[in-house]
């Protein structure tokens, strides 16, 4: 769940809603993308997400493990989470590591920010920041976006 938020930023409905068919290919292999239905996006922003590395990785057990079948975060019992249990787990593992103010938003946070610092040096923009998160307006992505003294120093003294 950690890697689905803070390396694809999906919010906590769409963690609990993301199934196999939206994370494999027409053969049954991990795909290069998420593809996010429509109906589990807020506001139906559905959109595509390339995988990071560090999601596949984690995707692959799981992946073998459900035979492609289903949701692919469940509970002990096999049953689909709700969003609200995809909350609980995030309070509860951000609480045991001791860090205070994280929600399952953080994640999606770090993503968004670390998306938009990043963006210029891969040739994208902010505008594709805005759609890999799926906002409707370039001004609810940018609220999302931490700001750095450091970075705006280094990028004065650059002018």
């Amino acid at each position: 769940m950690l890697l689905l938020s803070a390396k694809a930023g999906l919010r906590a409905a769409e963690i609990a809603g993301l199934t196999w068919a939206m994370v494999t290919d027409a053969d049954g292999r991990l795909a290069e993308h998420i593809a996010l239905s429509n109906h589990i996006a807020k506001k139906g922003s559905g959109r595509f997400i390339p995988v990071h590395p560090l999601l596949r990785a984690a995707l692959i057990p799981l992946q073998r493990q459900a035979r492609n079948v289903g949701h692919i975060i469940k509970s002990e019992r096999g049953d689909a989470l709700s969003p609200g249990s995809v909350v609980n787990w995030f309070r509860g593992f951000y609480a045991k590591l001791g860090l205070q103010g994280c929600s399952s938003h953080s994640g999606r946070r770090t993503f968004i920010t670390l998306a938009a610092r990043r963006a210029a040096r891969v040739g994208g923009s902010i505008r594709d920041v805005q759609l890999l998160a799926g906002h409707r307006s370039l001004r609810h992505t940018q609220g999302y976006i931490e700001g750095d003294s450091r970075a705006q120093r280094r990028l004065v003294n650059l002018l």
